[in-house]
């Protein structure tokens, strides 16, 4: 299979030699030397699979890898130097399909790309739809959101956060896990925040923001988002 890889590697020379394997390999191989550019690059570009290592400046890779599972399904192979069962379980719980502790050989990655690419052909495309909570729709791919047919303005945090909660209707989502998913678009973002946005959100979605349908607050948990009619 012939796919379309974003490669986010900030070492330069590691990234080279990577791209050139894979791209002999038969690939499209789109490099980012930092987790922002990942993230613009992989909601731009919508490849097939993500090579992500997890020390990348700007946004590490678990951040990177935690904001882009909430909007696609996409395949992602986690990088990482750390050898601890608690870091490597970090980025499976952040939604990696699969990860390789460094050092390792160009041939070991291609054989794991290819293990997660037939995944993609048995399956179809990795790519996620619009997601639908009753009258609510996400799109995580062109970034909008409608109430029925009316759209909806949110910002970058608003969404990323929306995104997350619609991807996993009626999940409870700390706001320590919310607040996660805003940092790649506000890194000064804190617990106070999340609420903020949470009443911003409903505003802007619900017929009567006193009495939310949608977004619901679970009392000393966090919030979570449900379809009216449940």
């Amino acid at each position: 299979m012939c796919a379309a890889i974003l490669l986010a590697e900030d070492d330069p020379r590691q990234a080279e030699i990577l791209q050139r394997y894979l791209t002999g390999a038969g690939h499209r191989v789109t490099v980012a030397g930092d987790g922002q550019s990942a993230l613009t690059l992989a909601r731009a570009g919508r490849p097939d699979l993500i090579v992500l290592d997890v020390m990348m400046p700007t946004v590490d890779g678990l951040t990177v890898c935690g904001v882009l599972r909430a909007e696609s399904p996409v395949m992602i192979l986690m990088l990482t130097a750390r050898d601890s069962e608690d870091d490597l379980l970090r980025g499976l719980d952040r939604g990696a399909d699969d990860y390789l502790t460094k050092p390792y050989s160009p041939r070991e990655l291609l054989a794991r790309v290819r293990t997660l690419l037939r995944r993609v052909e048995h399956t179809g495309s990795a790519r996620t739809e619009v997601l639908r909570i009753g009258r609510l729709s996400v799109d995580p791919h062109r970034h909008t959101v409608a109430v029925g047919d009316r759209p909806v303005d949110c910002t970058p945090a608003e969404f990323a956060i929306l995104a997350a909660m619609a991807a996993q209707p009626g999940r409870v989502f700390t706001r320590r896990q919310l607040l996660e998913q805003t940092r790649a678009v506000d890194r000064d973002s804190t617990d106070r925040a999340v609420d903020s946005h949470v009443l911003h959100l409903r505003r802007k979605i619900e017929t009567d923001p006193r009495r939310p349908e949608h977004l619901q607050t679970v009392y000393g948990v966090g919030y979570k988002l449900r379809d009216a009619g449940d």
